[in-house]
Order: C-alpha cells, then structure tokens, then sequence
C-alpha cells in the first residue's frame, strides 16, 4: 500500500496547540506518511523556542523553515514573508509530499500556501470562513481558502461563507474545532500539580490575559493595552494575573516590551513567553475569567464554562459563545465588562466550535480526498440567486 505523505505546517504555540491531535492521529495512521514542518515563532527565543515542546512531545520534524527576522515593522513582516517562502519551496522540493494541510490566518501559513500553490501540492485548510475583522488575518484566511482545495471549517456559518467565496461544496466539511479534542483526550493538570509547574501558587481569583497586535490599527495597539492593563491593575489585590506575551505580528515586540515593563513592579502580576497546551488549557481551568484579544477566549475557555472578556476588534465576527462578552478597548468598559463576567451564570454555556472530536473527523477526510490530479483545476462555483 502507498502511503500518501501528509506535509502538516506549525509556525506558532496556539497553533500547534489545535494541530496536536490531528498530528498524533496521522502518527498512529498506516495510511499515511506525516512530514512535520516547524516555522516562525517555534524557533525564535524570544517566543520562547517552543520548538523543545514538540520535540519533548515525541513528534519528529521533516524540516524546520527558519524566516523571522528581527523587526516586526511592516518591512518586516514581508521579509519574513519572502523568506518564508523560500524555505517552504526548498522543504516542499526536499520532502516532496503528495498533500499539504495548514491551519488558520498567520502570515506564516500564507507563505506556505503559496510554495504549495506554485508546486501543484494540493493544499487542505483548517479554519477557514472564520471572521475577525479587526486584523489582516481576515485577508490572509479568505486567501488561502482560495488557495486550498479541501476545506475543514469548524462551524456551519464558516461552510457557508466558504461555499459563498466559490469553493465546491463537496470539498467544505464541517469537523470543529480541533483545539477541543484537549478537553476529551489530555489529562490536565489539577490545581496543586499546576501550581508546583508553574512555580506558583494561584490567586484566590485569578485573569488569564493575552493581548496581541490590533494589525488593521497598528498605530493604536499600546494605546489600547495600556487600557487593558489599567483596568487590570484596578481589580482587588486578591487576582493574580497571568500573562502569555503577544505573538509576532506587526508591533507584537512593542506591545511585549510594555507588558514586561508595566510587570515589573507588580508582585501579583506573572509573564510567560509561553506556558506550552497543558499549563495553559489547566490554567485556562482554573481562571475565573480569560481577558484579551485571543482566539483561545473564543475557542476553547467556553468548553471549561469559563467566562472570556474579548477587547477590540480583534476577533471581531467571529462566532461566540454566550460566555464571550465583548467590550471596546478603553478602560472603563474592560472594568464593566469584567465585573458582568463574574456575574454571569456560565453553566449552561453551549461551545459552538464542537464537541472533541475534530481530529478523527480530519483523518477521514484526508483518508477520502480524491488523486491530486482530481484536485487541482478548481471550478469556481455560482451559489443560486436568492429568491425574491
């Protein structure tokens, strides 16, 4: 039996985090062949190398692109962009698989679709006909959907829109979220052996807190965190706030370098680079609410009933659970919102991105995907007019 080679892109710890599952399971596949590629932020010490978290994990690396450079300016961005490109190209000649599967929005990820475009590897896409308008993300998601030739959405709106951008709706299947696949599948952490990880003991309240470069008001982003951690500081002195330090978009470092200088004089305040999928998820657990502008307060923190206070425009349209509050980035309404979210009865919060079982739902899709050459000459496909 030929086994199809399965060339799965990781440039980020959130994102590794959603791909664990789907990646362990194509391990244990004999089906296929898995070539993991690691990118971006996984080999830069200032993300914290997170790259050790794979390989402590077991997981064997096919190739490693190395494209971040030192600026997260614009220029710097597209340089990274244009290397990246190149390293892909070279990985992809390398390694030589018959399918690329890339999750998400990161410039990262662009780049990746497009050495697999220009190479005829036929690409899949996980999470694309999301929405967050606030960000450059939103262009980057509807490009590579356009790119991709197998769709993994993870909710019924998101199918829909990508039906709607011309995409065959045989190729669009609805798997979830494979971020929830945690909840079912990891052993997390309880709180005495979380604490003893982390170095720490918890607060008698305690915020998990992540704010990332606003990338369509990139002159606005540490204006709008210093809101965020002034509203932070007004909490009683029984939280404790846990820091994971933006990622690598335009004006991430800038936004870090604030954070790290505002915690310094702050005794209840803790900064991580990373805190790798199990402390995190564990911690996620354990908080009395999520604050911040991260796909993670969407994704996963209703599954654990917690409640998410989402600022800006971010993630802005994208599906939320009731347990999601969304306030604008200015102080006095991240305090209100805040306070509403320790008033709310989360109980019976329904998680709209699944129920955990996302990466067999993967497996069977990539296990039913037709020869490439039945792949790449897309159609652009013409939704009926509505009816008047």
């Amino acid at each position: 039996m030929t086994r199809r080679r399965i060339a799965i892109v990781t440039g980020s710890r959130a994102e590794y985090g959603l791909l664990y599952w789907p990646i362990r399971d194509l391990l244990a596949t004999p089906d296929f062949e898995l070539q993991l590629i690691v990118t971006g932020m996984h080999l830069s010490p200032e993300f914290g190398l997170t790259v050790r978290d794979i390989e402590r994990d077991g997981i064997p690396i096919s190739a490693r692109v190395d494209m971040l450079v030192s600026s997260d300016a614009p220029g710097g961005i597209a340089k990274s962009m244009a290397l990246g490109l190149i390293g892909f190209s070279d990985a992809i000649e390398r390694l030589r698989p018959d399918t690329m599967l890339v999750l998400g929005d990161r410039f990262e990820i662009l780049a990746a679709a497009q050495a697999a475009m220009v190479h005829n590897v036929p690409l899949v896409h996980i999470a694309g006909g999301d929405t967050t308008e606030g960000a450059f993300d939103e262009a980057i998601r509807h490009a590579i959907t356009k790119m991709a030739h197998l769709h993994l959405v993870t909710n019924e709106t998101a199918r829909q829109r990508v039906v709607q951008m011309g995409e065959d709706p045989r190729s669009v299947h609805v798997v979830g979220s494979p971020g929830l696949d945690h909840l079912s599948r990891l052993q997390l952490l309880d709180r005495a052996a979380l604490e003893s990880s982390l170095g720490q003991p918890l607060g008698a309240r305690n915020a998990l807190v992540t704010f990332h470069p606003v990338t369509l008001e990139p002159a606005d982003g540490l204006r709008q965190q210093e809101e965020l951690l002034a509203a932070l500081d007004a909490l009683p002195e029984e939280w404790v706030l846990w820091f994971t330090l933006p990622n690598a978009d335009t004006g991430g470092r800038g936004l870090a370098a604030a954070l790290q200088a505002w915690a310094k004089d702050r005794s209840r305040v803790r900064v991580f680079a990373s805190l790798g999928q199990l402390r995190y998820l564990s911690l996620m657990r354990e908080a009395d609410v999520v604050v911040g502008n991260s796909s993670s307060g969407l994704y996963e923190a209703p599954s654990f009933l917690v409640p998410t206070v989402d600022v800006g425009d971010r993630q802005r349209g994208r599906l939320a659970a009731a347990s999601v509050l969304h306030c604008e980035p200015e102080r006095g309404s991240i305090r209100d919102a805040i306070a509403c979210a320790q008033a709310l009865d989360c109980s019976g919060v329904q998680n709209p991105y699944g129920d955990g079982r996302s990466a067999a739902r993967i497996v069977d899709a990539l296990r039913a995907m037709p020869p490439a050459a039945h792949m790449l000459k897309k159609t652009f496909h013409m939704i009926e007019a509505a009816r008047a």
